[in-house]
């Protein structure tokens, strides 16, 4: 997401730091660019128009071209600007609300085929693992074919209650015998997952309108396709016209390279995006935190939320193990492939990397690395064609041996060579970092892990 708006925004601002000092030419010259990027990322007009506007206003005045690094201290303006646009700085929650009396009714409502029953799943999961609540999932959708069905298979998959499935209930009776079994049996959270329509339509908000006020849910959500980018808006300005939503979910932000529906959406419709939904897993879904995707546009990464992402996905006690087996320069193939796995829980490597400051500038190297968990995945079924003692003592992995493994795994001997490449290549690095210990790294740097041949000096 924002990959297109990133990139012509970091130009912009890798040419304004050559210049040094700043004329107030340079800074009209830079966000008449800004403004250019921002419509070509799909940004709504009004949006663009006021974000410019604030910005010009403090970059122009005497605190950018007197400063010591003017350039800094317009991406710093920029940045503050993008936040705001965002949702920054406002009171209340980040993600769900639940500050409200059991059982607490969130209301799922949207256009079919944005992911609205998906969502519903993911946020059962998230509800039931993170906060350790009690969930229940109801579907009231009666018009799409087999959809309560979908959510009821996607409530297992979630290891929370689905609300068993009774023909011919209209959705109105549907949602008041889901709050009655919530309140009965003691749940702390019940999901309503509404019904959608191809286009708005005054049928679908009158049954949503009529499931809300019969329910009075503590938060209605509206889940919208970043991929649609301005249909979003509209629609997302529609709902809440029509029907009020306290918070937006954003899904397939994965595949909007754009994401001008995110930098619109908050100003067009008053309500704050509250999560982005990233891949089709039930686990793809994190809080929206303006500051950090602001950061991310800038490319100056998301370390807060690569960190969190790595908290919740790594088994700490694993990686304990394997930190004391490396201290000691035990490193086998199998400690490679419980790396691999741990890797690719955290998704794909491009979003990883996305959180890192500055990878921005390295994107046309990394595109053509071909950087996806499919790499990850072919490594791991190399590592699991190979027998015990071969993953013990990679030494005995000769011409024959190598032509099986790739047989079996589906891969060619080079893809084998690759990967023993790989781990000697670490194997030798963990020796080094063993063998200098840590005072010796502290004095040498990184560039001490380096064999002799390849440092920099």
């Amino acid at each position: 997401m924002f990959e297109a708006l990133s990139s012509k925004l970091n130009g912009v601002f890798d040419r304004l730091r050559r210049r040094g000092a700043l004329s107030e030419a340079d800074v009209t010259e830079a966000l008449r660019e800004v403004r250019v990027a921002l419509l070509e990322a799909d940004v709504a007009l009004p949006v663009v128009r006021d974000l410019v506007a604030r910005v010009k206003e403090r970059a122009v005045g005497q605190e950018v071209i007197r400063s010591v690094s003017p350039a800094q201290q317009v991406i710093k303006i920029v940045n503050d600007a993008l936040v705001e646009a965002l949702g920054g700085g406002e009171e209340g929650p980040r993600g769900i609300d639940l500050n409200a009396p059991a059982p607490v009714a969130i209301l799922m409502v949207g256009l079919q085929g944005s992911g609205k029953t998906t969502t519903s799943g993911k946020i059962a999961l998230r509800l039931r693992g993170r906060d350790k609540k009690k969930v229940l999932l109801a579907s009231l959708d009666v018009h799409r074919p087999a959809a309560q069905l979908q959510l009821q298979q996607l409530a297992e998959r979630a290891e929370v209650t689905s609300l068993p499935i009774i023909a011919g209930q209209k959705p109105l009776d549907i949602a008041a015998r889901a709050m009655d079994v919530a309140r009965r049996e003691l749940y702390d959270v019940v999901v309503l997952d509404t019904a959608g329509r191809l286009a708005i339509d005054e049928a679908l908000m009158a049954e949503v309108a009529e499931v809300k006020a019969a329910t009075k849910p503590h938060e209605t959500l509206l889940v919208v396709d970043a991929m649609t980018g301005q249909d979003a808006v509209n629609t997302a300005k529609a709902f809440q016209e029509k029907i009020g939503v306290t918070g937006i979910v954003m899904t397939r932000v994965d595949g909007d390279a754009r994401g001008g529906a995110a930098l619109s959406m908050r100003a067009v419709t008053g309500a704050p995006i509250k999560l982005l939904g990233a891949g089709e897993k039930l686990d793809a879904l994190e809080d929206f935190h303006p500051d950090r995707i602001a950061g991310r546009i800038l490319g100056m990464g998301d370390i807060v939320s690569l960190v969190e992402k790595a908290a919740e996905t790594i088994d700490q006690a694993e990686a304990e193990k394997l930190a004391a087996r490396m201290q000691k320069g035990q490193f086998t193939l199998d400690d490679y492939a419980a790396q691999l796995k741990q890797i690719g829980k955290m998704g794909s490597l491009q979003g990883i990397l996305g959180m890192l400051p500055g990878v921005q500038k390295v994107k046309a190297q990394l595109e053509g690395a071909n950087l996806d968990t499919a790499i990850l995945k072919r490594q791991a079924a190399i590592i699991s064609s190979m027998t015990p003692k071969e993953r013990r003592t990679p030494d005995l992995l000769k011409a024959s041996r190598k032509r099986r493994i790739a047989a079996g795994s589906g891969t060619t001997v080079q893809d084998v060579n690759r990967l023993l490449k790989q781990f000697d290549d670490m194997s030798a690095m963990m020796k080094r970092m063993n063998k200098i210990g840590q005072k010796g790294l502290m004095r040498g740097g990184l560039a001490a892990l380096l064999p002799q041949g390849r440092r920099p000096f």
